[in-house]
């Protein structure tokens, strides 16, 4: 058995027009989301994996120091930052099978298609530091198709 759970990081912050969208960083928010999120999440994660942008690096960064995981061990894949829902599935098809539980940390939209493609049931959009948890009855990543939605929960729920 595989599972996914699909983050969209937390609230960015606008504020500094000078920054490029890459370079948006969270806000008190977003912060304070993220916190209690990874707090309220108890599944332990074999690999994290994020998108290069600094709002979804911070967001893992505080779910790994809550869930006591090596942040030193972050996969950083610039294929979740501004592009499409296979470039998602290309980086979850070609997890190691060693790992059974990950987290991947990206962007809506495509985070929230990504998770209403492989659930076929997703029941919204995901705001942001929501988090959808798929199951996959599979050993294999490279074999997911369509799982089951285990979780879907986000600060405002």
């Amino acid at each position: 058995m595989k599972q996914l759970f699909l983050i969209r990081h937390a609230k960015s912050d606008w504020e500094n027009a000078e920054l490029t969208d890459i370079e948006r960083h969270l806000n008190a928010r977003g912060y304070s989301n993220a916190n209690a999120m990874s707090l309220k999440f108890k599944t332990k994660p074999d690999l994290i994996i994020t998108s290069p942008a600094i709002r979804a690096i911070s967001t893992a960064l505080i779910f790994a120091k809550n869930l006591n995981y090596n942040a030193n061990t972050i996969l950083i894949k610039q294929e979740l930052y501004d592009s499409t829902i296979n470039d998602y599935l290309g980086v979850i098809k070609n997890i190691d099978d060693k790992f059974n539980t990950v987290l991947l940390f990206a962007h809506n939209p495509t985070i929230s298609d990504v998770a209403q493609l492989l659930t076929q049931e997703l029941p919204a959009e995901m705001p942001t530091c929501a988090i959808a948890g798929i199951t996959f009855n599979t050993s294999h990543w490279k074999s997911i198709v369509t799982g089951k939605l285990t979780l879907f929960d986000y600060p405002k729920k």
